[in-house]
């Protein structure tokens, strides 16, 4: 069976409805993927397709720079995250799903780890915040230019002529050209900053899987160092020759990971 997608709507913190869109394919244990700031489902169709048959995906796609008041941080994602998967997973038989996030989404998934862990079943973190992160928005305008954004959004790949589609910068470009989308850009990455989580990641029980670029600039090796220290029951798949979007880059690699991680936890019961 193909994949379906449908829109939902979501209640978060700020009282007022959020239209996202999930899509939904495959069999086996349950999988939620969280994308990061500029990312999108699509970023994890090459990784689905080839777990889907093991894995029962769950694409989440919120529009991250549409969203305003208190919505629009680090928390207010977290709780909009939350309600999904109320919605979607409270109360069934099985076990909770797997969440799988990279950069902003792994934070976000983080923080559903240590505020709502019966939610979460496992932990997989590609270039996840959290600890260390050189912001995309450091030396951002109001109302960016393309340039700037090539620049930025090739930062996130080692191989940026071979990864970075002109269908993504365009799409970035017209978010970031409206002032509102610019404003929960810095807004959104300002909250995830703020919010260092060093002091509790020693608290997160779920077990947890940690897939790096060796080249990842933007929450670079020493990030995933940190988050083995602190996490207790952790391990680690290093990709070399990938930046910080390793299920773009590396979808084959990142497949089979998940694929082992998930065995892993069906053999724990």
């Amino acid at each position: 069976m193909g994949p379906t997608s449908r829109p939902i709507t979501l209640v978060g913190l700020s009282g007022e409805e959020v239209a996202a869109k999930v899509v939904e394919i495959g069999e086996g244990r349950p999988i939620v993927f969280l994308h990061g700031l500029v990312g999108l489902n699509d970023h994890w169709d090459g990784v689905v397709r080839l777990s889907q048959h093991r894995l029962r995906a769950s694409l989440l796609e919120i529009p991250l720079l549409s969203l305003r008041g208190d919505d629009c941080s680090i928390m207010g994602v977290e709780t909009l995250t939350a309600k999904f998967l109320e919605q979607n997973f409270a109360g069934q038989s099985g076990p909770a799903p797997i969440l799988v996030g990279n950069s902003f989404g792994g934070h976000v998934a983080l923080r559903l780890s240590l505020n709502r862990p019966d939610l979460v079943s496992g932990l997989v973190l590609a270039g996840a915040s959290g600890l260390i992160e050189k912001s995309m928005v450091a030396d951002v305008q109001i109302r960016p230019s393309r340039e700037w954004l090539s620049r930025k959004i090739g930062e996130l790949f080692f191989d940026p002529k071979t990864h970075m589609k002109e269908a993504d910068l365009d799409r970035a470009f017209t978010e970031l050209s409206n002032r509102g989308g610019a404003r929960a850009m810095i807004k959104l990455s300002r909250s995830a900053r703020r919010n260092h989580l060093g002091n509790r990641i020693p608290e997160i029980q779920a077990p947890t899987l940690l897939i790096w670029g060796k080249q990842d600039i933007v929450t670079p090796p020493e990030a995933a160092e940190q988050f083995m220290a602190l996490l207790r029951d952790a391990r680690i798949v290093w990709f070399d020759k990938c930046g910080h979007a390793p299920m773009i880059e590396k979808p084959d690699l990142f497949a089979q990971a998940l694929m082992d991680f998930a065995t892993e936890l069906d053999r724990r019961g």
